[in-house]
């Protein structure tokens, strides 16, 4: 990392074994964002379990652009945590997700729901049991009575607007399932 790493270790004694343990996650967080400029670390144990053995927690706090990510997590009765390794990566496992989410909403990566093909009915063919769709472009897509999932083909009229789901036919685009748009059914 190129930012330096700070470790703060409270009410514990310091230990090489986990700074450089706390150095290595720290590097692979920019594996998922970049650049981070700033991090802080800092392990301590709590005193409440005396009795059950000293159970660590760790706060990381990682200085962004345009935000301050913090990760910290009360120890709670989780006693894998009476090893600060475990502590340690549990934290950055957290932190992790958290820089690939707040990366998610800089990048946009929102989930768009696309529009499922519209038009109008211009044509109701009752002894073929079928008839055609025409799209906002222009093109003309055949359907028949079976496709039809929301409404009575016998109450369709010429005009009513549907959305469908376009597969290609013997003869051309077909409408393999035809939805009747409601009134109150806004296309996009």
């Amino acid at each position: 990392m190129q930012a330096p790493v700070e470790i703060t270790f409270r009410d514990v004694d310091r230990s090489q074994a986990v700074e450089d343990r706390v150095m290595k996650l720290a590097d692979k967080l920019e594996r998922h964002f970049q650049p981070i400029m700033g991090c802080r670390v800092m392990i301590e144990t709590s005193h409440r379990h005396h009795h059950k053995g000293n159970i660590y927690h760790v706060r990381i706090d990682l200085t962004v652009p345009g935000a301050e990510l913090v990760v910290s997590r009360e120890p709670g009765e989780n006693h894998a945590h009476e090893d600060v390794f475990v502590a340690v990566r549990d934290a950055f496992q957290a932190m992790t997700r958290k820089l690939e989410e707040y990366a998610r909403k800089l990048r946009l990566d929102v989930k768009h729901h696309e529009t499922p093909p519209h038009g109008r009915i211009i044509e109701i063919q009752p002894t073929r049991s079928g008839g055609l769709i025409q799209t906002p472009d222009g093109r003309e897509i055949q359907f028949w009575s079976t496709s039809v999932v929301n409404r009575d083909f016998a109450k369709l009229s010429v005009g009513d607007e549907v959305r469908f789901v376009e597969s290609q036919g013997d003869e051309g685009p077909v409408a393999s399932t035809v939805h009747v748009v409601g009134k109150h059914h806004v296309v996009g």
